[in-house]
Formats: C-alpha cells, structure tokens, sequence
C-alpha cells in the first residue's frame, strides 16, 4: 500500500429558483439553490468524491444513491461523515483538501472561514488542511448564465496504520 494517495473530485447541480443554497454545509441566503437528490452541496460532494477516490472506495453515487429514498434531501454533512468512517476504516487520514467552486452569484468568499469552521468539525481535521476558493467563469457557459454550479476538489491523504490483509495466493 502507497502510504500517500491523492484523489480528484469534481460535481455539478442546476440552480433552482426558491430552493435552499446549501454550500460547504452552511446555508447561504440567494433566489435559486443547488437542487439535487440530497442537498446539493456541490463543495461537501467533491470533497466526498476525492477522498473516495483516493482511498480507492468508488465515488458518492456507489456510496449515497439518488435512487435511494433515504438520502432524499439529506444534509449532506452526515455524507462527508460517513466518508471519513469508511476512511479511516481503511487506515487512512486526511492530508489536506484543496477545493475550487464555480459560480457568479452569491459570493461565496465572505463565508469560507465559517465553511471551514463547520467542514472541519464534521472531518475531525485542523483548517489548515481543508483549503476553499471560489471564482467564477466570467458570464461563460452554465455556470457564467447562472443555471449552474459546479466544483473541483483534490484531497491527499495517507497511511495511518496497515489493515490487516489476508493472503489466500501462496505462489
């Protein structure tokens, strides 16, 4: 086993009109929200996404499906959550998480200390190791109409302890 693995998340949800905008498990005050199967936090997916990846354990949709009734409108925080159980399950820890989110309107940079507050506090991780930036993508393509949002996020993560492996080749 490599003792450091990295792992690349990356989602997208339309804007609603009046629905909740939830992003980097806090509520934000604008006309339209993510909509989704859960609550389309679009940051707490990618970080879900990246983490799974790096550790080799497929993605959020093999995890939480949207076709399952209980993940309906769920907080996405007990998903980021469960995440880090099935993590450190694994024997792995998180290094750090760098994320980069996608949209015009709101503003998303008077909010990141609180983000990181709550998204910390959820992973058990230092904020020093959990890093936000927002842009946007200057009135282009879906994000730039406002019918979008998306977001990108990598994650480090590394060994803590060796699972223990069974061995059934003797070869």
């Amino acid at each position: 086993m490599t003792p450091f693995r990295i792992g690349f998340g990356y989602d997208v949800h339309a804007m609603k009109e009046g629905h909740p905008f939830w992003l980097g498990g806090i509520q934000l005050e604008h006309t339209h929200g993510p909509f989704g199967h859960s609550d389309a936090d679009v940051l707490i997916h990618v970080i879900c996404d990246a983490l799974l990846g790096a550790a080799n354990l497929r993605d959020i949709g093999y995890h939480f499906s949207d076709k399952d009734p209980k993940y309906k409108g769920i907080d996405s925080k007990k998903l980021l959550a469960e995440v880090m159980l099935l993590l450190r399950e694994k024997g792995y820890e998180v290094g750090n998480i760098d994320i980069t989110v996608c949209l015009e309107q709101p503003k998303v940079n008077p909010h990141i200390d609180k983000m990181k507050q709550v998204l910390c506090e959820v992973m058990a991780i230092r904020e020093n190791d959990l890093s936000i930036k927002a842009t946007t993508t200057e009135k282009l393509g879906f994000v730039g109409r406002e019918e979008g949002i998306s977001a990108y996020a990598v994650a480090l993560i590394y060994e803590t302890e060796k699972p223990h492996m069974e061995r059934d080749y003797q070869g």
